[in-house]
């Protein structure tokens, strides 16, 4: 009896995995052909000088072209120019969701569900509109904000061609899409124990320092979580500045971002192993990130379950 009853929970098992599998099938055969493939390629095109103009010319170099892009004054210039758009938009890209959730979160707020789909809408917005309709928000002479500013008997300033407001700007543009982010940190808070709000409240604890001592520690993973997306993104940021001001990264270099020179060697220049070291070299940077995010994480991210 027993041999029988293992045989048939074997085959069950394997059944069910079969199942598994036929159904996990159109995610492998997609990262696969869209995402392995494609990665292996790029890795092997870093070792040659491949051009898409002489596909049938392709030589192995080693790494020259690694070896060339530390002498490359334009990856220096455009990383230089990522790290500085990051240094501004993560920290507001993470506060303002903050800011949003914890209003959403309000007992006394009301019209709490309008309010959420109205934050939330921009983001299943393409970027691609996005942009233009940014484009149009913050023009000089016509933009929306500029003739509100305008009443005010304020001048609003040149929001796209200035090298002073292009990050201001955008920022303002990053904003339309942090419905995402609002919602997974209202999400945290509404999981937050009320026994703990009920005890602060007894001990005398203002607003600020429930926030403080309670709601951030408690909802520091997903802000953990947050925060990984958003510099992931950030290093690879290009379509907004692709759109509004084109290939060469104006105004005066201001947005020649990382991955906006990497899209220009690779397709317009055609110089696709150069092309693919700038990539890896961009995924092993925001590996190295991600690793030290994860290593520092447990100063600052509270876990309940890990308390004994």
């Amino acid at each position: 009896m027993e041999p029988s009853k293992r045989h048939k929970l074997s085959a069950s098992a394997r059944r069910e995995a079969r199942w598994g599998l036929l159904f996990l099938s159109p995610w492998l055969i997609g990262f696969l052909v869209f995402t392995l493939v494609p990665m292996v390629a790029s890795l092997l095109f870093s070792f040659t000088d491949f051009n898409l103009l002489r596909p049938d010319e392709v030589h192995f170099v080693g790494l020259k072209n690694y070896r060339h892009l530390l002498h490359d004054p334009l990856v220096e210039q455009s990383m230089l120019v990522t790290l500085r758009f990051i240094l501004i938009s993560v920290p507001v890209g993470m506060l303002f969701p903050l800011l949003l959730a914890t209003l959403l979160n309000a007992k006394r707020l009301k019209g709490k569900p309008f309010l959420r789909t109205l934050f939330y809408m921009p983001y299943i917005v393409p970027m691609i509109s996005a942009a233009y309709i940014w484009r149009g928000f913050l023009g000089t002479t016509d933009g929306w904000l500029n003739k509100g500013l305008a009443v005010l008997g304020i001048k609003g300033p040149d929001w796209w061609n200035s090298p002073r407001w292009i990050y201001p700007a955008l920022v303002l543009a990053g904003l339309w899409g942090v419905g995402n982010a609002m919602l997974t940190m209202l999400a945290s808070m509404q999981g937050v124990p009320t026994e703990l709000y009920e005890a602060a409240k007894v001990d005398g604890a203002t607003p600020i320092h429930t926030f403080r001592h309670i709601t951030l520690p408690m909802i520091s993973p997903v802000l953990f979580y947050n925060l990984v997306l958003i510099l992931i993104g950030t290093f690879q940021y290009f379509l907004l500045p692709w759109v509004i001001k084109g290939p060469n990264g104006d105004p005066g270099g201001a947005t020649m971002f990382y991955n906006l020179y990497l899209f220009k060697t690779a397709f317009p220049y055609s110089d696709m192993g150069y092309g693919a070291t700038l990539a890896w070299v961009l995924f092993f940077i925001i590996l190295l990130v991600t690793l030290f995010l994860f290593g520092t994480a447990k100063y600052w991210v509270y876990y309940p379950s890990e308390e004994v």
